[in-house]
């Protein structure tokens, strides 16, 4: 076990600093930049027993002083983590050590979670790359995300670190951001409903366009969609209970069942949260969307 201020055989490791964390699709992609300029060393969450701040497969690069020495990902925070720096920058130095090391995160640790982690660590190189994906790949889940106002801008900011793959679709130009979140893919569409048929099986769909005119344009192609394919598990309508029902009159007006609206969820975003800024809507939303991912 490593601990602040200690000598690991006569390489200091004091003074590590992890910079901004990044997860989801952007730490792999930054993976993969790094090592294009050098090699890592990756700490993986191999186990756990008890509480732990991260689960198995968790993991955490720690890039050598030739590619840059960033951090990306994370292992849980706090001293668990420094040491696991301090342990991963002496693999880099070629200082010979397990691969395999056991934390205990009780008081010793300065952590209070009760629980024993074990991490691997692993140096890597470009080379490594193929391999790596198999486990480390991020495994996104699939979003639609219809409208660029402010809700629309909040929302792309709020799920872009998150397991989803984001499509941004309006029909205006001009509308997205310049540059674009990371790992965001923005796409124009007029009419805008015409996207709708080209989305990747198993997309959950945000509906929040510029006009309600528009907005019922995607949802009934969103409905004709599930009709054919039952394929869109989640179709998310921003309004209120008054607008739904206007539309619900619409729907069932040109053939929609109630069975087939009852697909349709308006309003949007788990329940408790008050506020209708922007921000803590899309808040609400991407809760609501994880929620889903773990039914």
């Amino acid at each position: 076990m490593l601990a602040q201020g200690w000598s690991l055989q006569g390489v200091m490791v004091t003074g590590l600093d992890t910079g901004t964390v990044t997860t989801g699709a952007a730490a792999w992609q930054r993976l993969l930049d790094g090592l294009a300029r050098g090699p890592a060393c990756l700490v993986e969450v191999e186990s756990t027993q008890g509480s732990a701040p991260r689960e198995p497969g968790a993991w955490m690069a720690v890039f050598s002083a030739e590619a840059g020495g960033a951090v990306v990902g994370t292992v849980g925070g706090g001293h668990l983590e420094w040491q696991a720096l301090a342990a991963a920058r002496a693999h880099l130095a070629g200082i010979p050590g397990d691969a395999l090391w056991r934390f205990a995160l009780g008081p010793s640790l300065g952590q209070c979670c009760g629980g024993v982690v074990h991490l691997r660590f692993t140096v890597i190189k470009a080379a490594d790359v193929a391999a790596l994906y198999q486990r480390l790949g991020p495994r996104l889940a699939p979003v639609a995300l219809f409208g660029g106002g402010h809700v629309g801008h909040a929302l792309a900011r709020v799920l872009q670190p998150l397991p989803f793959a984001l499509t941004w679709i309006d029909s205006r130009d001009g509308i997205f951001p310049n540059p674009a979140p990371e790992g965001v893919q923005c796409e124009h569409s007029s009419p805008v409903q015409a996207a709708v048929p080209q989305l990747a099986p198993g997309t959950a769909v945000l509906v929040m366009s510029f006009s309600h005119a528009e907005d019922l344009d995607v949802v009934m192609a969103c409905l004709q969609r599930q009709r054919e394919r039952g394929d869109l598990p989640f179709i998310g309508l921003i309004g209120s209970r008054s607008k739904w029902a206007r539309f619900s009159h619409r729907l069932r007006a040109r053939g929609f069942t109630p069975a087939e609206l009852a697909h349709v969820t308006c309003p949007i975003g788990i329940s408790g949260i008050q506020g209708k800024e922007p921000e803590v809507i899309a808040v609400a939303v991407a809760a609501q969307l994880l929620q889903r991912r773990t039914e």
